[in-house]
């Protein structure tokens, strides 16, 4: 590893949890809506993998679970590779299903669903496309991570890889925003990460799409 590379290892008492967006996909520079949609890294996708899996390592992490689809397991094998980890994988981890916007773009959507994309982006509680909750996200995915924490030595790294939206709602869950505010979250960048931390109140937000220069964020939740 080149000192470019190099990330200092977690200092301090208690557990973290890295919050891990996948790779690029070619839905992602569409600006199509994915959700449940499995759709493959692209080569850049894996070379954003394979640079973050080098920074992440240097964290030494304990464990890594990872969303069972395909731009999230292929992001996570990069880690499992160069650390020696096994993988879970959990379909709790999976990116918000948004039934009928998934597949479009952006520009589709607010052409289709002005309405609905309004007032989702307002911070109202949406069915986008007829699908899943913010809250039902968090629901199922915030569980997932608190019960793979669990299992953690005291000082121990969690690596979670999983989906924009997802990890947005998980974040906001865990640190105990109201749902109407998880909105203030910015989106994460392909392949970047947020690192939470175990306090003395609970789980605070220690960094927050950490990884890159500041680069156009492509996603379902921006």
């Amino acid at each position: 590893m080149s000192s470019t590379d190099e990330v200092p290892a977690p200092s301090g008492r208690g557990r973290r949890v890295i919050l891990w967006r996948h790779g690029q996909t070619s839905w992602n520079v569409e600006r199509r809506f994915q959700g449940t949609t499995d759709v493959e890294l692209t080569e850049t996708g894996v070379a954003q993998a394979r640079r973050a899996a080098r920074l992440l390592a240097g964290l030494r992490p304990d464990a890594i679970v990872a969303s069972d689809l395909k731009r999230a397991t292929h992001t996570a094998a990069e880690l499992a590779a160069l650390t020696g980890l096994q993988v879970s994988y959990d379909g709790g981890l999976r990116e918000t299903y948004a039934g009928a916007w998934q597949g479009l773009t952006h520009e589709e959507i607010i052409a289709r669903y002005g309405d609905e994309y309004a007032a989702w982006k307002r911070g109202e509680p949406v069915r986008r496309g007829g699908g899943e909750l913010e809250t039902e996200v968090a629901d199922r995915a915030a569980p997932v991570v608190l019960r793979y924490l669990e299992k953690l030595p005291q000082d121990g790294t969690l690596v979670v890889v999983s989906h924009g939206g997802t990890i947005r709602t998980t974040i906001g869950r865990l640190i105990g925003l109201d749902a109407g505010n998880w909105e203030a979250l910015g989106g994460l960048t392909n392949c970047c990460w947020s690192v939470l931390g175990e306090g003395a109140r609970g789980w605070r937000l220690l960094e927050h799409n950490a990884g890159t220069l500041p680069e156009q964020v492509l996603g379902d939740d921006d």
